[in-house]
């Protein structure tokens, strides 16, 4: 294109044809500008802060999932205590002694002082002693359940007391102890790996492989509790959904990994004094296809907060679920075009987005109908005068910026978000979901991938518990306790007598 200045023709009509050549020229070129600039931008958003070592820079033998996805296999698969077990599929133990230093809290489980038999005189001629290794916050302890064996002075009749229903049948680790494990790895962020290395320091050699199998069998166990509050949460008449990814190891022992996903939808009413407890429900699949949430909320017919990830298309429709929009991904688009580029335009958009969250301010607390009757007086006319107002500024400015494509997202969106406006129950964004998947962005800097699936579904499962338990202000460690202190004997029919609200009115 240079060189047509070193021979432009002397023809005025032939010197606008070219004029008018470089001038489209040189606009294409400032778009290709903008757009690489953008690029920069966002690449150095993401950036930003300190350098995080990369995957194939560490050595992927972390086996942890692999393992709590084979003994949570193996708890649903082995036979209940009453069931006959083959003998060659018994499990092998080799266990170190439980270190002396460990403060002893014996209980004894005594057969009574009479005979069931004949009603003579019981009598001690042993002893059996089951140990379980526990935690209780700050020490660990041994709970030793002393089971004297008794023989009666009549009739030589032995009798003894039965152990009582154990968290793992057979296994050393107590209801205290599983819980602290659980709320450490998924709440607190500490990798198995490491958990057994803070357990070394305190005197208490657990290797990790023991820890995986517990917290597999575990969440096996605790499988039904986040069913139900699955079931909780599509029974709302709002949720909100989001997904956040996570590494998927593709074989063991390889550095090579795939995205998967883990889904969070939550039920909240907090915000318009709803009576249902809020509650956090997480699925985990291996990839991003839209039919994972479809299926996840198969005949769910409330309205669901969203991005506008194509995935989620399949909830809505005739018959279907009705979607909510979200605001704030409206908001962040305008965001970015003022860190980058300073645009009035899109300060403007994001005063105006500015309106109706002060409204949502004032609104919080109050019934759906004051909700609405609040939206309507102040949130709708700033609404209407904001989607006027961003279609006039579109027709000012040429469609191939980043500007332009930050409105007609917005103007693509805003139908789809007005529904708040004349309903109660719903919110301005899913800013709700999305403090949910938070603590999943923490945990995966810590364990960086899930090594195997069974282990991304056992993570769901973990924080479908914690989170909720969190949602209710309840220490999530202390709840899990009193959970699996209660679980082995507890009937499956009466699982929301678990939930953390109700462990909560217990101990009020």
């Amino acid at each position: 294109m240079l060189d047509a200045f070193k021979s432009l023709p002397e023809d005025p009509d032939e010197l606008r044809a070219v004029s008018a050549q470089m001038l489209q020229h040189i606009q294409s070129q400032a778009y290709q500008i903008e757009k690489l600039k953008a690029e920069l931008h966002g690449h150095r958003k993401a950036r930003f802060g300190s350098k995080s070592e990369g995957i194939d820079q560490l050595a992927l033998d972390l086996p942890e999932d692999d393992e709590i996805a084979q003994a949570a296999e193996d708890q649903r698969t082995e036979p209940s205590p009453g069931d006959e077990e083959d003998p060659l599929n018994k499990r092998q133990h080799s266990r170190k002694p439980l270190p002396d230093h460990l403060d002893r809290h014996d209980e004894v489980l005594s057969p009574g002082e009479a005979c069931t038999g004949c009603g003579s005189t019981l009598r001690q001629v042993g002893e059996d002693i089951t140990q379980e290794l526990d935690y209780i916050p700050g020490h660990f302890i041994v709970r030793r359940f002393i089971r004297p064996r008794m023989a009666c002075t009549c009739c030589e009749a032995f009798a003894q007391a039965p152990l009582p229903s154990r968290l793992i049948e057979r296994g050393r680790p107590g209801p205290g102890f599983v819980a602290h494990m659980l709320v450490g790895k998924y709440c607190d962020h500490l990798p198995l790996e490491r958990q057994s290395k803070i357990y070394a320091r305190e005197g208490v050699d657990l290797h990790r492989s023991s820890l995986s199998d517990w917290v597999g069998r575990t969440t096996a166990l605790l499988e039904p509790l986040a069913e139900h509050i699955g079931k909780l949460v599509r029974a709302g008449p709002a949720l909100f959904a989001d997904d956040t990814p996570v590494k998927l190891q593709v074989c063991a022992n390889t550095t090579k990994t795939k995205t998967a996903r883990l889904w969070s939808y939550v039920r909240d009413e907090r915000p318009w004094c709803g009576a249902s407890p809020p509650c956090a429900w997480y699925l985990f699949s291996v990839d991003r296809k839209g039919e994972h949430p479809a299926n996840h909320l198969a005949g769910y017919t409330g309205t669901v907060h969203a991005d506008g990830f194509a995935g989620f298309n399949g909830l809505f429709g005739v018959g279907k679920a009705d979607e909510q929009a979200c605001i704030v991904h409206v908001r962040r688009k305008f965001v970015d075009e003022v860190e980058r580029t300073g645009s009035p335009i899109a300060q403007q958009a994001i005063k105006q987005i500015a309106q109706l969250y002060a409204v949502e301010k004032e609104a919080r607390g109050k019934s759906p109908q004051e909700r609405v009757t609040l939206r309507q007086a102040k949130a709708k006319p700033v609404f209407d005068v904001l989607e006027i107002w961003l279609q006039a500024q579109l027709r000012k400015i040429s469609g191939k910026t980043k500007l332009a494509e930050a409105i007609r997202y917005a103007l693509n969106r805003m139908p789809k978000a007005r529904g708040y406006l004349s309903d109660g129950q719903l919110e301005l964004d899913n800013n709700t979901c999305e403090r949910s998947i938070r603590p999943i962005a923490l945990g995966r800097k810590n364990y960086l991938f899930m090594g195997s699936i069974g282990g991304g579904k056992a993570a769901a499962i973990a924080y479908t518990l914690i989170e909720t338990a969190k949602m209710n202000n309840v220490d999530p460690e202390a709840w899990l306790t009193w959970v699996l202190q209660r679980l082995p004997d507890h009937k499956i029919n009466r699982i929301d007598e678990l939930m953390p609200w109700n462990w909560r009115a217990e101990n009020a």
